[in-house]
């Protein structure tokens, strides 16, 4: 698929000038910092040295002291306290939060995850009905319940009180319960973008408070929140950028035993970056949701022996090889569905439905849809005997919106507006399907059904190097203490122009490029994943190229590559 490179020039003003001046830096990285909101060294100090003292005041949420009280009197008095959390990475790791800090205090203390299958995503009846009928009196919903008015109330009327910690965004009619979402009207909390692991961290924050205990005894539970604010995909910049940051710290310096087993199974080594998380541990996590058990993720992200890890871990690690073969085989029949509608070309948005595919997969599947027709994508499947799926979007198109506007035809939906899930009644799937493509059409122009790369910089080799002889410059060096990436501060894509090949290239398993470039004498690797499309182009003899720069660590050596977003030929 061709793709835009967007890139506005910079005009180079007083405020560049000084701030170049104040951190002794290049052109380019001056740039890359006024992009991101740092215009001043004070800025930039806490930009690249995030200080956890700089964490807001938790009982500024909405709610907050009302939580630490609530859960303060269910300690005192032995009370059946039951943590409850949705299967995905947010959820499971909001949950082992949660759980492995109010052990400390009380062993009235259970953990619940719904079925995917059988109960589907948030609080479910069966979850309300566990907790009535196992006598807990007090629940503790995390990454869910914003949306659950009727259960959360059906458990008020049976003396069980619920405390929700959401960062979905609330309907106009809130649940009876005690509420901590910075997104709620009247709350003040100063940053609006954690994760649900995130809430959770601040409650376990507001109580360690009420204890007068050490910050110490919340610190060491940000490795969960890392890996939480990187799978959800939540801005990484504010108080996030200080959570993400000193989250990677703890993984790459002590990761718990779950993480470590993972890693290895993964084949992965420390240091770790944001990408890691995304692509080798969030998956895994998201595994035992999908295949098993969510309940299998949390158990190894609280376990204690290298025994029980091990074991859980390699369980894990195959269910993340069923879920891929799955993922395959129905991302194939999707396409094929897709290329045989000859008005798909029409269509501002898909919408499919298989009555046999894997629940589980469906929201991974709607990326890989996208990632060739780039448009807004629903794949739905059937449970009990409803149709269920999950929406993925593109870039300025708000699906969380768009099902507002279906709302009639929908039973039950929550989201953000990238993705979200939803539920609805299998005869109702057409008109549903007409409705979300008129919804989206409105938000939409010719110009987005075009993949965009947002190019930060055009520089040539020799900016990257500057002179130096080292493998790793201080262009790179610099660079690097941008992370973690995420969205609002993402890993900076470059533009250089008329590049040459110095070797013929490397296609790897039949759509990777590994190849050579040179420009102005200076040659560097570059790599370029599931870059089928751009084979057609290596035939030119000089290309312009997108990417992003990447330390590349093999044998105990380091060398700079490029990361290959796209190429064309120059012209």
């Amino acid at each position: 698929m061709e793709n835009n490179w967007n890139y506005s020039e910079f005009e180079e003003n007083d405020q560049l000038i000084d701030l170049i001046e104040a951190l002794d830096v290049s052109k380019t990285i001056g740039e890359l910092l006024i992009n991101r909101g740092i215009d001043s060294f004070d800025k930039a100090k806490k930009f690249f040295r995030p200080d956890i003292e700089e964490l807001h005041n938790p009982f500024l949420m909405k709610g907050m002291d009302e939580a630490v009280i609530r859960i303060q009197d269910a300690i005192d008095n032995n009370e059946n306290i039951l943590i409850y959390g949705d299967y995905d990475v947010d959820g499971t790791t909001s949950v082992a939060l949660m759980f492995q800090y109010l052990r400390n205090f009380t062993k009235n203390l259970h953990y619940y995850i719904p079925d995917r299958y059988k109960e589907g995503y948030g609080v479910s009846n069966i979850g309300v009905d566990f907790a009535i009928d196992n006598n807990f009196s007090l629940v503790i919903a995390l990454d869910c319940g914003i949306k659950a008015v009727d259960k959360v109330e059906r458990a008020k009327t049976n003396d069980v009180d619920f405390i929700i910690c959401d960062h979905h965004t609330p309907g106009e009619i809130l649940p009876n319960a005690i509420i901590l979402n910075p997104k709620q009207k009247g709350c003040t909390y100063p940053f609006k973008e954690l994760c649900g692991c995130g809430v959770g961290f601040k409650l376990a924050q507001a109580l360690n408070d009420s204890f007068a205990l050490p910050f110490s005894e919340v610190e060491h539970l940000l490795d969960l929140v890392m890996v939480a604010i990187g799978a959800d995909m939540v801005s990484v910049m504010g108080e996030n950028r200080i959570l993400a940051y000193h989250g990677l710290k703890k993984l790459n310096q002590a990761p718990r035993i779950g993480f470590s087993v993972l890693l290895e199974l993964a084949g992965k080594q420390t240091p770790l970056t944001v990408t890691d998380v995304v692509f080798t541990l969030a998956p895994r996590i998201n595994a035992a949701g999908r295949i098993k058990s969510g309940n299998k993720a949390v158990e190894l992200l609280l376990a204690t022996t290298m025994m029980e890890a091990q074991s859980i871990g390699k369980e894990i690690n195959e269910y993340n090889t069923t879920r891929r073969l799955i993922e395959k085989d129905i991302t194939e029949e999707a396409l094929t569905m897709i290329s045989s509608n000859v008005d798909e070309d029409k269509q501002f948005t898909t919408v499919l439905y298989n009555d046999t595919w894997h629940k589980g997969v469906v929201g991974i599947v709607a990326s890989r849809v996208i990632e060739k027709y780039y448009k807004p994508t629903i794949i739905l499947t059937e449970s009990n005997g409803m149709a269920v799926g999950s929406v993925r979007s593109v870039e300025n198109i708000n699906v969380y919106e768009a099902l507002c506007a279906c709302e009639e035809h929908i039973e039950q939906f929550g989201g953000h507006m990238y993705a979200a899930g939803l539920t609805l009644r299998i005869e109702k799937i057409d008109d549903f399907r007409v409705a979300f493509n008129e919804a989206v059409k409105i938000q939409s122009d010719a110009k987005r059904k075009i993949p965009k790369i947002a190019v930060e910089a055009e520089i040539d080799f020799r900016d990257i190097f500057l002179e130096e002889q080292n493998s790793i410059p201080k262009f790179y060096r610099i660079l690097k203490q941008f992370a973690p990436f995420g969205p609002d501060n993402m890993n900076p894509i470059f533009r250089t122009n008329m590049v040459r090949p110095v070797n013929s290239p490397k296609i790897l398993k039949e759509a990777h490029l590994k190849i050579k470039l040179v420009q102005d004498d200076i040659e560097i690797d570059a790599i370029g994943f599931n870059f089928q499309d751009q084979f057609k182009y290596l035939d030119n003899k000089v290309f312009n190229v997108v990417y992003h720069l990447e330390e590349n660590r093999w044998k105990g050596k380091s060398n700079l590559q490029l990361i290959l977003k796209d190429l064309k030929p120059y012209s």
